[in-house]
Formats: C-alpha cells, sequence, structure tokens
C-alpha cells in the first residue's frame, strides 16, 4: 500500500468455506450480480519484466521508504511450508533490484503484511492472524509490539457460482482517520464476470503520478488496476501486467500474485509472487 494513503484500506469479501485471502474482509449480504466485463483493455503503460528480487518459498511482498534512499521490503513465507510458523521476513535495497535479507524473523503467525510510516517517523504493521486483521507499532521496522484489539474481525460465507476457484472474491473499501478504527464503504471491485471468474486478490493502493490513485490487483490473466476517482472506483479494468507466454491461455497456472508497488529512483516497481519461487519484479519501461 501506498504510505502516503493510510486512510484507505481495500477490504476483501471472500465467498467461500475456504480461501487464501488479504488485508481485510467483512460479509455483507450482496444477492444481486454484477454487469459482466466483457473486455479488458490494455493499459498504455508497458512493463517490462525483471528477476527475482527475493529467492524463495516467500509471498506477499510490501515495501516502505526508509529515507536516504533505502528501501525495506516485508514478506511472509508461503503457508504452505511444511512446519513453518508464519514468519515474516524483510530485506533492503537501494536500487529495487539488489536486496539484502536481513536477520532474524520480524514477527511470527503474521501474513499479508502492509507496512506504513507515520506522522511521528514510527511504523505501523496491519497483518492476518487468525481470521482477524490485527497491527503493530515498530520504532525501527524491525521489532514490533502489538497494539491492543483487532481492526476488522474476517468472515466467510459460501457463494453459489459456477467458477474455476472455489471461493468467489469481491472487493470492498474502509476508511479510517487514525488507523485503528475502520468505516466500511463500498465496493472496490467485483470479481463476478466473464473477466475475473471469481478471482481478485492481492489489493493495492498507490499513488500514481499526478496524484492519481489506483487500486492494483491480480487474477488469472495477471495484475489489472482501477481508477479510485470521487469516491468511487472505476468500473472498467486496465489489464497491466503477465509474465504468461502464451496469451491465448484463459487460466495461467502459476499468474504473477500479489502485487506491490513503488517509485525507487524515478521508476516505477512492481514486485509480484511466483508461488514456490519467491518475489519478482518488472519495471515500467520508459515512454
Amino acid at each position: 500500500m501506498p504510505k502516503t494513503l493510510s486512510i484507505i484500506i481495500i477490504v476483501l469479501i471472500i465467498f467461500s468455506a475456504g480461501g487464501y485471502f488479504l488485508y481485510m474482509k467483512y460479509y455483507k449480504t450482496q444477492t444481486a450480480t454484477s454487469p459482466s466485463l466483457s473486455r479488458s483493455p490494455l493499459s498504455s503503460e508497458k512493463w517490462h519484466e525483471g528477476g527475482v528480487a527475493i529467492a524463495g518459498k516467500y509471498a506477499d511482498a510490501d515495501l516502505v521508504e526508509l529515507g536516504n534512499g533505502k528501501w525495506r521490503m516485508y514478506y511472509s513465507v508461503e503457508p504452505e511450508v511444511p512446519g513453518n510458523k508464519l514468519e515474516l521476513y524483510s530485506g533492503t535495497s537501494t536500487d529495487g533490484i539488489t536486496w539484502s535479507q536481513e536477520e532474524g524473523v520480524r514477527k511470527e503467525f503474521a501474513t499479508f503484511p502492509s507496512v506504513i510510516k507515520l506522522a511521528d517517523g514510527k511504523y505501523r504493521l496491519y497483518f492476518q492472524n487468525a481470521g482477524v486483521i490485527k497491527s503493530a507499532l515498530s520504532a525501527d521496522g524491525l521489532s514490533w509490539t502489538d497494539e491492543e484489539g483487532v481492526r476488522i474481525v474476517m468472515i466467510k460465507e459460501r457463494y453459489s457460482q459456477e467458477v474455476p476457484n472455489d471461493s468467489t472474491q469481491i472487493l470492498y473499501f474502509a476508511v479510517s482517520k487514525d488507523g485503528l478504527t475502520w468505516e466500511k464503504k463500498n465496493l472496490a471491485a467485483d470479481s463476478r464476470n466473464e473477466t475475473f471468474q471469481g478471482l481478485i486478490d492481492g489489493a493495492e493502493l498507490v499513488k500514481w503520478d499526478n496524484d492519481q490513485i489506483r487500486l492494483y490487483f491480480w487474477s488469472y490473466k495477471g495484475v489489472y488496476h482501477l481508477v479510485f476517482e470521487n469516491g468511487i472506483f472505476s468500473q472498467e479494468p486496465d489489464f497491466d501486467f503477465t509474465n504468461n507466454k502464451n496469451p491465448n491461455l484463459k487460466l495461467a497456472p502459476n499468474p504473477p500474485g500479489d502485487p506491490t508497488l513503488s517509485k525507487i529512483q524515478g521508476k516505477w516497481f512492481m514486485y509480484y509472487g511466483q508461488h514456490e519461487k519467491g518475489i519478482y519484479y518488472a519495471t515500467l519501461e520508459d515512454k
């Protein structure tokens, strides 16, 4: 998430008996179906596939700028790794390409990290734990102390629809004035259409050039974005990026997942997970 947009967070609703999810969820009764999105226009921006940033069975990266040209990436062990404690790790970089893992574990039983830098210089970490979203504070971004209470309780419900995956996901958003108490708002993105076929995940809010606010997320074919303006998100998604070499493949076996974006040394970087391989990156080509 962008570190200057701490008052907005994406809420991912999962209609499912199980599921893999990010950020915050809540259940909302909704019986009407959304209009079908039959096409996804290509973005005019061209992303260039880079290489691996963090190799290994890691996922769900998030970045925070430390100052003096230095960045820190937080990332979690994949839940499928045997014997794991859902450890959260970190690494640093000055160019966005070469990352050095920092010693130790930042936190255990903390998945899907989202870190923001506060006005007082401290850091706040949002993370998933045992069916709820919690938060923690840190003075240095390394050692964390849990804050009292929970931010949002997550609820899952089965939604009957014929889709390739076993869950149907919907993105709503919530806002907060203090980062602790959140007010649920409106629909951000709906997956119940031909474009997404029930799958949208990895919500990432980005403050783009010219102060445009974008919502990035991934689905079967790759990474998309919507634009937030006048209190609502655009309804027509732009398709941004995939590393799938077969453009005719409708359901890619390992699409780029959970995108996180930051502008480093004047260049936009997109980091994304590749199951059992690590966290990779792409860069926005110069126009």
